[in-house]
């Protein structure tokens, strides 16, 4: 448990993590105080600020005298495994948006050391095409991408693409992709990509990204 994190936000996650789990189902009561208290070995009080705090976000529906049902109105997944069941075009839908805006502001806002970041990354992309070796070609692609984003100068757009790259790896491995080719076909545009954000040349980064995301799929 984090320092930070108070003991009954630590059970409410629980709770909510076996509701996601389907261990209590939508519309359904969860256990009585009594039990939650047994189950994760803590105090009346702590139960009840985590019930209290599930109930104000919605998760959970107090009814005097009936008990604590589970709000069947809303989805309890997270967000992972609702990416996680995403097609393709939806997932590069997501991608895009968020490289768009990337990219938009990492050519205003980059400094020295992010086109010494993205540079690298290209460098050990190439280095892995000539390797044949695709898992290289997967981490050094997708650290390149993750350098843009850094170079917003936006820490929640970096953070939330660096999160978002966890489904683009898994969704990508899906798919039937073999050997380099892929890697190698789109290198020349990932260098376009990078001079034209050294450059400031907005546009014409952005049309590149466009071919680099159709060339996806």
């Amino acid at each position: 448990m984090k320092l930070s994190e108070k003991l009954s936000d630590r059970i409410a996650n629980k709770i909510r993590h076996d509701i996601s789990q389907n261990k209590y189902k939508a519309g359904g009561k969860i256990p009585a105080e009594p039990e939650l208290m047994k189950l994760h070995g803590v105090g009346r009080s702590t139960v009840r600020e985590a019930i209290k705090t599930l109930a104000m976000i919605g998760v959970l529906i107090v009814q005097q005298g009936s008990g604590t049902f589970v709000n069947g109105g809303i989805t309890h997944e997270t967000i992972d495994q609702r990416l996680r069941r995403a097609d393709f075009d939806e997932i590069n839908a997501v991608r895009k948006l968020l490289e768009d805006e990337a990219v938009r502001l990492a050519t205003k806002n980059h400094v020295e050391k992010d086109l010494e970041e993205m540079e690298q990354c290209l460098e050990n992309r190439k280095l892995a095409i000539r390797a044949g070796q695709r898992q290289a070609c997967v981490d050094a692609d997708i650290a390149f991408h993750i350098a843009i984003a850094r170079a917003s100068s936006n820490k929640a757009l970096a953070d939330l693409y660096e999160s978002f790259t966890v489904i683009i790896r898994d969704f990508f491995s899906k798919r039937e992709v073999r050997g380099i080719t892929h890697f190698a076909m789109s290198h020349h545009l990932h260098e376009q990509l990078f001079e034209a954000i050294k450059n400031k040349k907005e546009k014409s980064a952005q049309r590149v990204l466009d071919k680099i995301i159709e060339k996806s799929y």
